[in-house]
């Protein structure tokens, strides 16, 4: 049951609030110090929002609110004012996440899911500063759910993945790290047999870890492959933070033993609300990677369904995009120089996404306003997991009078034929 009513130690959910905190400190702080805050949010001249109408917040306000993020993250971290932490940090989360669809990532939509879950859970009631202020806090025994919680949500991130894996692409033809691992620096990695055994061991891996982890015997060995796992991509791949964070949450599987001396101080809460907020958040995560079956075509080239469903690592995709603009009355037509508008890294994501193509189409109408119902198409030309290039878009679409919308089908992505 989601909300039952036995006590486990708090030192499961003690542990994964300073070891969780502690990462999102320092990956705040890298943030920070590489330069990114002024690289994504402030260089930019324009931005690919999730939402209309959200923007950022120029450089000043966009450091302060990376400095808040900081200081919320050691404070979830250490214990202080934890509830107020918590919630300052996923509330800026999702807002720096909103912001820009060019630097969505998994292990980012994992942050935002997990302080939100801290957000609801006791998490500061033992071995924290809080504690230390007003002693009443302390609990040694917290409701089974504020753990069990992030057991599922680990769960489901992990299965997603390991079935996401389970296509002819990654398993019979060792894509994409047949492409990847060859251009790394290490020579052990050029055989190409070794393409095909990562691949087979990383879905092995996804679909069986949460199953290891939760038998009590084979606890200790999974949490050693774990660590095996996720360094070995941190060190091959470079994927930022996400092995750091899936380290971290992974502890929440451990039963840690409370001090001897410690009494039995059990916390009585269940609020009712959790069952309803829990219940919505857990549906919605268990159907929301699969809704790419309600769309026609190849998930990994229309990229209908592809975000927010924790498929990691699974395609090696290129194009190239050419944008017109014509004037209906003159007939005059001209092609757009994408570095005008756009930094380097914002236009290598959008040629490989078509709802970042639409949105840039409506940026091009907004700045050609001398021009009356200007119409603006896209030249399109992207490969998939190195099967040569294809034309991408219906060249003949305006795209500047195509509707946004988060889940209609895009009829002008042209179908992918694997020929």
């Amino acid at each position: 049951m989601m909300m039952e009513t036995k006590y486990r130690s708090i030192m499961p959910l003690a542990v994964l609030r300073i070891a969780f905190g502690a990462v999102l400190f320092i990956s705040t702080v890298r943030f920070i110090m590489k330069g990114w805050v002024h690289d994504f949010y402030v260089k930019p001249s324009f931005h690919f929002p999730f939402l209309e109408g959200i923007h950022p917040l120029g450089e000043t306000g966009m450091y302060s609110l990376y400095i808040l993020m900081a200081l919320a993250a050691l404070f979830i971290c250490i214990g202080l004012f934890y509830r107020v932490a918590s919630v300052v940090f996923f509330l800026c989360f999702c807002y720096t996440e909103l912001l820009d669809k060019t630097y969505y990532l998994n292990h980012y939509y994992l942050v935002t899911i997990f302080t939100f879950l801290l957000m609801l859970v006791p998490a500061h009631r033992y071995c924290s500063i809080d504690v230390l202020r007003k002693p009443s806090l302390k609990a040694t025994q917290v409701p089974a759910w504020t753990i069990l919680i992030f057991k599922y949500q680990l769960g489901i991130v992990y299965c997603c993945a390991g079935l996401s894996k389970l296509t002819s692409d990654w398993l019979l033809h060792a894509m994409p790290l047949r492409i990847w691992l060859p251009a790394t620096a290490i020579p052990f990695l050029k055989y190409e047999w070794v393409a095909y055994a990562f691949s087979w061991a990383g879905a092995l891996f996804d679909l069986s870890i949460i199953f290891l982890l939760l038998y009590k015997r084979t606890q200790r060995i999974a949490y050693v492959l774990v660590i095996i796992f996720h360094i070995l991509t941190a060190v091959i791949f470079q994927i930022g933070m996400f092995p750091y964070l899936m380290m971290s949450a992974t502890l929440i599987f451990f039963d840690i033993p409370l001090p001897k001396k410690e009494k039995n101080i059990q916390l009585n809460y269940n609020p009712p609300i959790l069952k309803i907020v829990l219940g919505i958040h857990f549906l919605i995560q268990l159907l929301f990677p699969f809704r790419y079956l309600l769309y026609p075509g190849t998930l990994l080239w229309t990229e209908e369904g592809y975000r927010f469903s924790w498929r990691v690592m699974l395609m090696e995709k290129s194009g190239t995009t050419f944008f017109y603009v014509k004037d209906p009355v003159s007939g005059r037509k001209f092609q757009v120089d994408n570095t005008a508008f756009l930094t380097r890294y914002q236009e290598r994501m959008m040629e490989t996404q078509p709802d970042m193509m639409m949105q840039y189409a409506h940026i091009l109408k907004q700045q050609y306003q001398n021009i009356k119902n200007p119409i603006v198409t896209v030249e399109s030309y992207v490969s998939l997991n190195n099967s040569g290039s294809r034309l991408y878009i219906d060249s003949t679409v305006n795209l500047a009078n195509e509707k946004a919308s988060w889940f209609a089908h895009k009829k002008w992505i042209i179908p992918y034929n694997n020929k």
